[in-house]
């Protein structure tokens, strides 16, 4: 392990032409793609340590429930919306139970709501009538259930199972596509083409990295390049703001000095908790 350490560092600390995309550079190797991977993702651990899941959740349930809720939503708003949810229906029972009505008021503030709430009805009563209103473990199990596919069976699984998983979400995609590790849009072939690039047992953490570095760094419209800890192995350099006062003004959450998504962070999260739905400022 030491030696392939040793490796990685040597060759991620040569210039990286070929991957700049510069003229008569020759195509990146497999092995020096994997080195390169591997050396963003020791990176962005050294400058995400307390890189966690921005939603707030106490067990399997609240989290799958909130991870379904996320679709086309930011999590902060999700965890602004859960507090009065769990408070109405804590266990999957309660949950299928609930009437549809009251149910889509209590998560309106999300979108999607109808839908939402018909896909929260239908996988609170598979739990409860096929899985002794348990959350089940397996990555088959999961994807069986309404509103489930495989991002969302991969984030309960990494955070509430402990099982490795990666989380294929528009940041996640957006980014390793930036950083040339994939050209795969499709979202499995995405998460089969990374997996193959790190061992297993990274997949969660690296997930959450990714998906921390493109929230707070690695923006979809101005990238803050200038501002960016990982600049020198990043293929798409430039197109972002490359002046590095400019770029530290497009910063966001604990990056940028402003509050995270979470109103209940880790104890170890350098910023600020976000403020409950409906509060002032």
């Amino acid at each position: 392990m030491g030696e392939q350490e040793s490796a990685d560092s040597t060759e991620a600390s040569k210039p990286h032409k070929s991957v700049k995309g510069s003229k008569g550079a020759r195509p990146e190797s497999r092995l020096a793609l994997v080195r390169r991977a591997r050396r963003i993702n020791r990176e962005l651990a050294e400058v995400y340590p307390y890189a966690h899941p921005e939603l707030d959740f106490e067990n399997s349930f609240q989290l799958l429930v909130a991870t379904v809720l996320s679709a086309q939503t930011t999590d902060l708003r999700v965890n602004q919306t859960t507090p009065a949810l769990f408070a109405a229906y804590p266990t999957p029972e309660d949950m299928a139970a609930a009437e549809p009505e009251a149910l889509e008021q209590l998560i309106r503030p999300t979108g999607f709501f109808r839908a939402k709430a018909k896909s929260l009805l239908g996988l609170s009563a598979a739990l409860r009538d096929r899985f002794g209103g348990e959350v089940p473990g397996r990555l088959e199990d999961l994807v069986t259930l309404p509103g489930v596919g495989r991002k969302t069976a991969n984030v309960v699984l990494g955070n509430a199972f402990g099982v490795p998983g990666l989380t294929v979400d528009t940041h996640f995609g957006r980014l390793v596509r930036r950083w040339k590790w994939t050209t795969q849009e499709d979202p499995e072939k995405v998460e089969a083409e990374i997996a193959a690039l790190f061992p297993k047992s990274e997949w969660t953490m690296l997930s959450h990295r990714i998906i921390f570095h493109g929230r707070r760094v690695c923006h979809a419209r101005k990238p803050a390049c200038g501002a960016c800890p990982i600049a020198p192995l990043c293929p798409a350099y430039g197109e972002g703001e490359t002046d590095p006062d400019k770029a530290k003004k497009l910063l966001k959450y604990e990056m940028g000095g402003q509050p995270g998504q979470r109103l209940r962070p880790p104890s170890d999260y350098p910023g600020r908790p976000a403020a409950p739905l409906g509060a002032a400022g």
